[in-house]
């Protein structure tokens, strides 16, 4: 018999919520699903969301119509129908990764390019750095069955994997979440601590580029690449993902992605 969620706090022995709200920085994280099957793993994930503090989920292509609606996925929200009604539904992956300063994609899976990979405890300190000085940050999460595929992960600036069992590495999907977010939340609180004794002033912005912006660049620099004829379109091999794979390791700043873009621009006029 499947167990049936639960809304006790015999279940939860961390319930002991304050009914003040969390620091902003909690609210600079989006939580991003990619066509996620399950309706109960979106209600899940929005229940555990909402305990560890965080309140942004965004759906990206759901494969269940209004999953928002379903039963299965209220039910499993377990009192946290207020995420699933706030969440944001797009239908590709792009637009909500728009001014985010880290995009980090979890997976388990190993690429041969791609971003570069960060241990869960490395992007959750580079995470929170960011969140305590208000800057957007996602958090990538891929299909149930396969995980975060090869075009979602090029729009990530970083792969992140869960340290688990090497033999049986698989998690999940809401399970993931919540090891996350309560890492996070754990990450989180001990900056607000430390930032409260201490005093510290904000400190100054990043001023890193978007994935986003990456992408249109290196999709910038293919055109130029082959309008001077050192890129074949027949024959591409793997020039562009070894240069995606080298840009994604620069983690380039906003006057960088201007800077390459007019060496693209300029590539474009010698046709």
């Amino acid at each position: 018999m499947t167990p049936q969620p639960t809304h006790s706090d015999a279940v939860n022995p961390l319930h002991q919520l304050s009914s003040l709200p969390e620091h902003p920085a909690f609210n600079a994280l989006n939580w991003v699903l990619v066509q996620t099957s399950h309706p109960g793993n979106i209600g899940a994930s929005a229940r555990a969301l909402k305990t560890m503090g965080f309140q942004r989920l965004t759906l990206i292509a759901p494969r269940q119509n209004k999953p928002f609606e379903h039963s299965e996925a209220i039910a499993f929200a377990s009192g946290a129908q207020d995420v699933l009604e706030q969440a944001l539904e797009r239908p590709t992956l792009g637009p909500a990764l728009k001014n985010c300063s880290l995009v980090l994609g979890l997976t388990s899976r190993e690429r041969q390019f791609g971003p570069p990979a960060l241990s869960w405890p490395e992007a959750c300190q580079r995470a929170t750095q960011l969140l305590m000085n208000e800057e957007q940050v996602a958090l990538v999460f891929g299909t149930e069955r396969t995980g975060l595929d090869n075009e979602a992960l090029k729009l990530c600036s970083h792969r992140v994997f869960l340290d688990a069992n090497p033999a049986y590495p698989s998690l999940n999907l809401a399970q993931a979440v919540m090891v996350c977010a309560y890492t996070l939340r754990q990450s989180l609180q001990a900056e607000i601590a430390r930032h409260k004794i201490s005093s510290n002033p904000k400190a100054a912005s990043s001023d890193l580029a978007d994935p986003t912006a990456v992408a249109a660049m290196a999709e910038h620099w293919r055109q130029g690449l082959e309008s001077i004829g050192y890129l074949d379109p027949d024959r591409p091999k793997k020039l562009m993902p070894r240069l995606q794979a080298l840009f994604a390791r620069a983690e380039l700043h906003k006057e960088e992605i201007d800077l390459l873009r007019g060496i693209a621009k300029q590539m474009l006029t010698k046709k």
